[in-house]
């Protein structure tokens, strides 16, 4: 899921300063002494999934040949990868959220995957984008995820609402005021000031006609008074505007609200609750563009760089985004980033299959801005906060 935010390099200078060096933040790099030769170092983004887990099982069948794999586990990674590069004790792969690359490549943190030994090959080319700056790709996915429109068909029966005559924002708009008449909550989204309230605001920003490169657009506007609304009326809660994506989704598995925007990795429980999904509906009709979240698996740069180690984190990536992609993505709840192993893995897990389009037409945020997307997706933040506060 989307929940970390880019930062450039040169702000973290005063993060290196105040925690005395890398190993007073928790971070830790790959190392270079004898007793680490064999020992490939992995920053990954998942503390929550440890080593007998699915994903953590998948990452340890990956080691290379006479390698094991260090998981050097951070809930947010960019920052620990930074200063764990300017230090030269950078791990030999890392996770980062994908909209991070762009800062990634501008600093010289990661390298050429394919110089590097990466295949490259296979990709769906929207999933792939946004790890492939000035035709060089420095990031490789294992999975997509993107956002939807969860729905409570028992409220929604007890309201008169069929979800399937929701086409547009007036259609549910109406289906929202019908619950909330029947006694009910309307909808809970998040719209937090970080990239999460960025990325649940863009499927309507982007339905509305949208475009990031002219992010002042009456579209903007438009987004905004839709979110706004639904929190002055009383539709979705006031802490919408503080609320992250895992908070907007326990508001709604309270039971009370009929509706939720909210991510593909909800996927799983949303079926097993028999809550249904639509895709999120353009302001004139038909489905909206939706952003594609996930992380990339990138390798970082060594000044001192070890060729031998490269190489063994390079098959280490081949597995997991080759031979081992259909466990990796099964494990993470995303979509698979090619097609032909997402099509297996909607059918070892049908309750994705709803999810297949909004995958394959999900849009990177910082494929056509590179850099340029932070600075945006700032100041999108801070009018929505506004929007949203009034």
């Amino acid at each position: 899921m989307v929940t970390k935010q880019t930062k450039a390099l040169a702000t973290l200078v005063s993060l290196v300063l105040a925690c005395g060096g890398l190993s007073a933040c928790g971070g830790g790099g790959g190392g270079g002494s004898d007793a680490h030769d064999k020992e490939l170092v992995f920053l990954d983004g998942y503390p929550e999934r440890k080593d007998d887990s699915p994903w953590g099982k998948a990452v340890q069948g990956c080691a290379p040949k006479g390698y094991t794999i260090k998981r050097q586990l951070q809930d947010e990674t960019m920052n620990p990868l930074t200063i764990a590069v300017k230090e030269n004790n950078a791990p030999d792969i890392a996770m980062i959220d994908n909209p991070s690359m762009p800062t990634a490549v501008d600093s010289g943190m990661v390298v050429d995957m394919k110089e590097a030994g990466v295949d490259t090959s296979g990709f769906d080319k929207n999933i792939a984008a946004p790890g492939i700056i000035d035709g060089k790709t420095y990031g490789v996915s294992y999975g997509v995820n993107t956002l939807g429109l969860y729905y409570k068909p028992d409220i929604l029966q007890k309201a008169g609402v069929d979800p399937a005559g929701i086409k547009d924002w007036d259609s549910l708009n109406a289906a929202i005021q019908k619950v909330v008449q029947a006694g009910f909550k309307g909808i809970s989204f998040s719209g937090i000031a970080t990239e999460e309230g960025v990325f649940q605001y863009l499927p309507w920003f982007w339905g509305a006609g949208g475009d990031l490169e002219n992010p002042d657009s009456q579209a903007a506007q438009d987004a905004r008074d839709l979110l706004s609304g639904w929190v002055k009326n009383g539709w979705a809660p006031k802490s919408s505007t503080t609320n992250n994506q895992s908070a907007a989704w326990d508001v709604f598995m309270s039971g009370e609200y009929g509706f939720a925007e909210n991510g593909s990795w909800q996927a799983e429980s949303a079926s097993k609750k028999g809550y249904g999904v639509l895709s999120i509906p353009a302001k004139n009709g038909g489905p909206a563009k939706v952003p594609a979240g996930g992380e990339f698996l990138v390798l970082p740069f060594h000044k001192k760089g070890d060729e031998t180690k490269q190489k063994a984190a390079a098959q280490f990536l081949n597995c997991l985004t080759g031979r081992d992609l259909l466990k990796a993505s099964e494990s993470t709840g995303y979509l698979a980033s090619k097609k032909a192993v997402r099509e297996q893995q909607l059918k070892d897990q049908a309750y994705l299959q709803s999810w297949d389009q909004p995958a394959a037409n999900a849009q990177g945020r910082t494929t056509r801005l590179g850099l340029k997307y932070e600075n945006v997706s700032s100041d999108l933040s801070k009018k929505l906060q506004a929007a949203l506060n009034k």
